[in-house]
C-alpha cells in the first residue's frame, strides 16, 4: 500500500508539472505572438488616407475582428513601417474619438490615421516625424452658390462644418459672418449632409477633397488663393505614439527611407483606388 501510495503521489506530481509546463509554454507563445504584431489604429473612414473595403484588393489589410479590410495611404505607410520593424501589421478599426484612449491603454501600438501633431495632442501622446503635409480646402456642391469661391471670405453666410475635435473645425471662425454648424463625427456624415443640403460645405485636407470629388460628381473641391491661416503642425500628419515609446526612433527610421516621390505615388494610388473612384 505504501508503494502504491508513493507511486500515486509521483504520478500526480508529474501530471501537475506537465500541465504547468504546458501553461507556461502557452503563455510564452502568446507573449511572443503579441510582440510580433504592430497594432495600428485608424478610422478606416477618411479616404484617401484610410477607408473600409470588402476584400484585399489594391493591398487591403484585414481589419481585426471584422470581415472587412482597410485600404488607403495610411495603410500603405503602416505596411512600410511594419516591414521595417519586422512585425505583422494588424489594423484595429477605431472611431476618431477613441484613437488616443486606445493608444494610451495599450490596445494599439500606434495611430496612423491622418492625425496632426497639435500642441493639445502632444500633451498626452508623442508623434513621429511628419509623413504627409497638405493644405486645407472646402468641399461644396458642384454648380452651387459657392462653386466659384476663391477666398474663405466668399463663404460669408454659408453653413459650414468640419470634423469634431480637429483643427479644421476651429479655423471656421476665420470666416467673417459664417454660419458655423455643429461639428460632425466623420467625413461620410459630412458628405451626406452636403448632398442633402443640410450644410453648404465642409473643411478638409486636399486629399480628402480630391477623394470627395472622385466619389461624387455632385461635389466640388474649392482651393483658395486667400485661404486659412494655419501653423505647420496643423497641416502636417504624423504617427501617434505612447509617451516615451521605444517605437518612435524606429518608426522615424522607417519614414526616413520613404522618399517624397514615393509618398506622392502612394497618395496618387490611394486617390485612384479609393472606393467609388472611377
Amino acid at each position: 500500500m505504501k508503494k502504491i501510495f508513493l507511486m500515486l503521489i509521483s504520478v500526480s506530481l508529474s501530471v501537475v508539472m506537465l500541465l504547468s509546463g504546458c501553461g507556461k509554454k502557452s503563455d510564452v507563445a502568446g507573449s511572443s505572438t503579441e510582440d510580433e504584431t504592430f497594432k495600428v489604429g485608424m478610422e478606416a473612414g477618411y479616404a484617401p488616407f484610410n477607408w473600409t473595403q470588402l476584400d484585399n484588393s489594391n493591398g487591403g489589410v484585414k481589419i481585426q475582428d471584422a470581415a472587412e479590410y482597410a485600404g488607403g495611404y495610411d495603410v500603405e505607410i503602416a505596411k512600410l513601417i511594419a516591414e521595417h520593424l519586422g512585425k505583422e501589421l494588424v489594423i484595429v478599426k477605431t472611431e476618431w474619438e477613441g484613437l488616443i484612449p486606445a493608444l494610451t491603454s495599450g490596445k494599439i501600438d500606434a495611430i496612423i490615421a491622418g492625425m496632426s501633431p497639435t500642441a493639445d495632442r502632444m500633451e498626452s501622446i508623442d508623434f513621429s516625424d511628419i509623413y504627409y503635409t497638405s493644405d486645407l480646402v472646402m468641399v461644396v456642391k458642384k454648380g452651387g452658390k459657392y462653386d466659384g469661391a476663391t477666398s474663405i471670405h466668399d463663404f460669408k453666410g454659408a453653413k459650414i462644418t468640419a470634423q469634431l475635435n480637429t483643427f479644421h473645425y476651429t479655423v471656421i471662425d476665420q470666416i467673417e459672418g459664417v454660419l458655423k454648424q455643429t461639428a460632425m463625427d466623420n467625413f461620410p456624415a459630412m458628405r451626406v449632409a452636403l448632398e442633402s443640403g443640410i450644410i453648404d460645405g465642409y473643411i478638409s485636407e486636399r486629399p480628402e477633397g480630391v477623394s470627395a470629388e472622385a466619389a461624387n460628381s455632385n461635389f466640388k473641391m474649392v482651393e483658395f488663393t486667400d485661404g486659412f491661416e494655419t501653423s505647420p503642425e496643423d497641416t502636417a500628419i504624423a504617427v501617434g505614439l505612447k509617451k516615451g515609446s521605444e517605437l518612435t526612433a524606429k518608426i522615424n527610421e522607417a519614414l526616413a527611407k520613404v522618399s517624397e516621390e514615393q509618398r506622392k505615388e502612394l497618395m496618387d494610388n490611394a486617390i485612384k483606388n479609393q472606393p467609388g473612384a472611377e
